[in-house]
């Protein structure tokens, strides 16, 4: 038996996106009866409870309240009880997988430790977090630090972007770094035009099939919602543009209001959080175009529903994104104001309905969880 400790996501059941929706997907999808999962869970009332999730064991952790310190002391926290539990079970050459860098600045005696009982340390780095304008420099510094010494000590590094992997190959030429893609959900909205709370969504917010541009993301600088705004402005649809995301309450959403204007274009409305997702994958399907503006990071999940699910797709020419979508989108750029003509451009021509094909069918053949599974099975079986 093959024993995988998971550290870095806040747990199972998945209740947020990205890591924890890997971890997720990947005990969801386990085929293979020789792996065990172990996997670390953020909590704020126990600690050291074990349960079992979709046969994974789930170990809680309770690290104390520290600011954004705490999540370092939960990763700690986590590798050292995992280590108690390898000793005390006698478990041989396990695997700690670590998700994100956020401890990579004090990883080395733990790397140590895990090499001592015959262990192997990987880590998947997420994307370039270091570059997010919501941390300060100081912590951008050390993001970006911790980033470099994780390579040192990882036997593995596991990119989920290939961008990302070239990147760390050139940046850390001593680590070893390989790439096994994140997935994304394939099947088809069950949903239709009359059902309910399309009808009701459509009518709260005044929209019609292929009537808007969408966007669905998190609401951060980084994702250029200023650059999509101003440049919507300047075209001349007729559509909407719809933007999902958790807006209410936010500081950049005042910011950004401030510096467009946009709240004087009829056009452009912010819908808020929308957590059924049947009717996220009837809005992606419904939509003229989807846009994309993402700059920072690896393979976004926006990014894999979007080309699973809409037609057109209008996506901020950044490696990361071309390493993903390929040839089956459009692009934009930043400088040029490009993205307003393709906007234009896009409007007045018939929906490529072939670039949607060939998005699908891309996704098909590399992204579906499926298939990561597989690959992450074949390698910590080996």
């Amino acid at each position: 038996m093959k024993h995988i400790f998971i550290i870095g996501s806040r747990g199972l059941p998945a209740q947020y996106g990205g890591f924890e929706t890997f971890v997720e997907q990947l005990v969801s999808h386990q085929v293979s009866n020789h792996i065990r999962y172990h996997v670390a869970c953020l909590s704020d009332t126990s600690h050291h409870q074990h349960t079992t999730y979709k046969g994974a064991d789930c170990f809680t952790i309770n690290p104390p309240k520290l600011g954004p310190a705490r999540v370092i002391a939960y990763d700690m926290m986590a590798i050292s009880y995992a280590l108690e539990l390898i000793k005390k079970e006698a478990i041989a050459q396990p695997i700690f997988y670590i998700l994100g860098n956020t401890i990579g600045a004090f990883i080395a005696p733990f790397a140590k430790k895990i090499h001592a009982v015959g262990g192997k340390l990987f880590v998947n780095p997420d994307g370039l977090e270091w570059k997010r304008a919501k941390w300060s420099k100081p912590v951008q510094t050390y993001l970006k630090h911790s980033e470099k010494v994780v390579t040192q000590y990882a036997d593995l590094v596991i990119a989920d972007n290939e961008g990302i992997k070239s990147y760390i190959q050139k940046a850390y030429p001593w680590s070893k770094t390989i790439f096994i893609a994140y997935g994304t959900d394939l099947s088809p909205t069950n949903l239709h035009q009359e059902s309910p709370q399309v009808r009701d969504f459509f009518a709260k917010w005044n929209l019609k099939e292929k009537g808007y541009y969408l966007i669905i993301g998190r609401f951060v600088p980084e994702n250029n919602y200023e650059t999509i705004i101003r440049e919507f402005m300047r075209s001349q649809t007729r559509r909407d543009l719809v933007i999902v995301c958790n807006h209410k309450g936010s500081a950049y959403f005042e910011t950004l209001k401030e510096a467009t204007g946009f709240e004087k274009d009829e056009r452009i409305k912010f819908v808020g959080t929308v957590y059924d997702q049947n009717l996220l994958k009837y809005l992606r399907q419904e939509t003229r175009a989807y846009v994309h503006g993402h700059e920072v990071g690896g393979t976004n999940p926006s990014l894999l529903e979007a080309l699973a699910q809409t037609n057109e797709n209008l996506i901020l020419g950044v490696d990361f994104n071309k390493k993903v979508a390929l040839d089956a989108v459009h692009y934009w750029d930043k400088a040029s104001g490009s993205l307003s003509t393709l906007i234009d451009k896009v409007d007045q021509q018939e929906e490529r309905l072939d670039l949607g094909q060939k998005a699908k069918t891309h996704m098909q053949g590399r992204y579906t969880w499926e298939e990561i599974v597989r690959q992450y099975e074949d390698l910590f079986l080996s």
